[in-house]
């Protein structure tokens, strides 16, 4: 396990294939003063615009920006729109030989016109269809030359005619899958069975109800949508974004993760789920774990809705947040690359690191004396709690009570506890070996010979504290006379 810094600098490792429809944005900003004499609508004098990637462009762009290396495959117009679409990509270093072009085609053009940071009017100029056969052949034939030689596949559907159903989704995920490349897919439609044997897809709230006319306010609702899309669309994750809220990630295996929001504030959403979709092909393709890749996903997103347009976010403001996120005492609640990162902090300070593990389902009056006695022992106390899955798995089917989210955010407001993470695993050996405390404390009911850990931070100079229990205290007997 590499910390959350690491993991940003492996970025420049991968090679992104992002297929998909490419999209001209013009952006026009002025000022309003008043109001038509020919109609009721307000008067926009122009004082800027400019050109950018949109589409499958702008997921290139960012991860260009995040410092990865992106190849580009569609198709486009041999229009003037299309060579200004050329232009871009090559100012940016971009490779353009694998775009496909064809007089017979419209390229996509959308201008947006905004004041003072509010969106006015959006005019779109396209024909939207599917194209000649022989186009997606060639499209085919080239992303299997391009597939061995990259680290994960993009699929950046906006519904204007790239990826045709059987003609190149279909093939192309299959072959993706041959060469076991994560497939990224940023979905439209209503029907995501057309996107079968992906990796992830990214959903927004909105779309996430009109793919499975469910509900999509709450966490719970969320949930229950994109199990529904896991179940019913042979999709490995479901990652949805959810603006103010945050996301939440959901996976075959039962497990369900929300990441809260970061964004301070937003001035304009405009390919801010590009943003997540770049982030996460980059991330994993760089084999940064799926749970950190999502964390840092959240960031990027939260970073670019502070920005004006269709903007990306870099490598270096990546590290600049994470850096300050180590240093920041207040938000406890953290992916284990994160929690390296605050480690390494404390001690260039000094300071001894503790750590402990529990399901903490019920938390009672046991568990505040073990954790605050774990405080005593160290300088700051890390807290590995089970997930949801760990602790049907360790306890039985009716088990947890309250879910991984709530027992996380319960612990992350005791003042003794420095940092909480959520671990998979049946036991904490492989966190242990990852965070590499000084001090392991746990329960007295255990011997030092069978803590989980014990002998691995021994080794390392490390040492084994034992806690007194409270006795008759436990989450069981809590739930058992509940029962009664």
């Amino acid at each position: 396990m590499t910390s959350i810094l690491a993991s940003i600098d492996q970025f420049k490792e991968a090679s992104i294939l992002c297929v998909g429809d490419l999209i001209l944005d013009l952006f026009v900003y002025g000022e309003v003063s008043r109001i038509s004499p020919e109609a009721p609508i307000p008067i926009l004098k122009a004082t800027r615009e400019f050109y950018t990637l949109g589409g499958a462009g702008n997921v290139v762009n960012n991860v260009l920006s995040l410092g990865a290396k992106p190849l580009i495959l569609s198709i486009i117009g041999t229009d003037e729109n299309g060579n200004k679409l050329c232009d871009l990509l090559e100012e940016k270093g971009i490779n353009t030989s694998h775009l496909i072009r064809d007089k017979s085609i419209q390229t996509i053009e959308k201008r947006r016109f905004s004041t003072k940071n509010q969106q006015l009017l959006r005019v779109d100029y396209e024909r939207v269809g599917f194209f000649n056969p022989s186009l997606y052949k060639t499209l085919m034939e080239r992303a299997k030359k391009i597939l061995p030689q990259v680290q994960a596949l993009v699929l950046s559907d906006y519904g204007k005619g790239v990826l045709h159903q059987d003609l190149v989704l279909a093939p192309l995920i299959a072959e993706a899958r041959k060469h076991k490349i994560p497939i990224i897919t940023d979905p439209k439609g209503n029907d995501y069975s057309i996107y079968k044997g992906s990796t992830l897809i990214t959903p927004n709230r909105k779309e996430l109800h009109d793919a499975t006319d469910l509900p999509t306010s709450t966490d719970k609702e969320v949930t229950l949508a994109a199990t529904k899309i896991l179940r019913e669309c042979d999709i490995e994750n479901v990652l949805a974004t959810r603006s103010e809220d945050g996301m939440t990630l959901v996976r075959n295996n039962g497990e369900t993760h929300h990441y809260k929001t970061q964004a301070k504030e937003v001035y304009d959403v405009s390919g801010a789920g590009d943003t997540v979709v770049a982030l996460m092909a980059t991330a994993l393709g760089a084999n940064v774990p799926l749970q950190d890749s999502c964390y840092l996903a959240n960031i990027a997103g939260s970073i670019v809705v502070g920005k004006i347009g269709t903007a990306t976010v870099s490598d270096q403001e990546l590290k600049h947040y994470c850096t300050e996120k180590a240093h920041d005492k207040e938000d406890k609640l953290m992916p284990i690359g994160m929690v390296l990162e605050k480690i390494k902090v404390w001690h260039q300070k000094g300071l001894k690191v503790g750590f402990t593990n529990g399901c903490f389902d019920l938390l009672h009056q046991g568990h505040i004396k073990i954790l605050r006695e774990s405080k005593e022992a160290c300088d700051k106390l890390i807290v590995a709690i089970n997930s949801d899955a760990s602790v049907r798995r360790l306890k039985g089917p009716t088990r947890p009570i309250n879910d991984e989210k709530t027992r996380a955010t319960i612990m992350a407001c005791l003042k003794f506890i420095d940092a909480v993470l959520i671990f998979e695993e049946d036991t904490p050996l492989e966190v242990i070996q990852e965070l590499c405390p000084d001090i392991l404390i746990k329960g007295a009911d255990y011997t030092v010979d069978q803590v989980v850990g014990g002998d691995f931070v021994q080794k390392r100079g490390g040492k084994v504290v034992l806690v007194e229990l409270d006795p008759g205290r436990s989450s069981t007997a809590i739930i058992g006379k509940i029962q009664q």
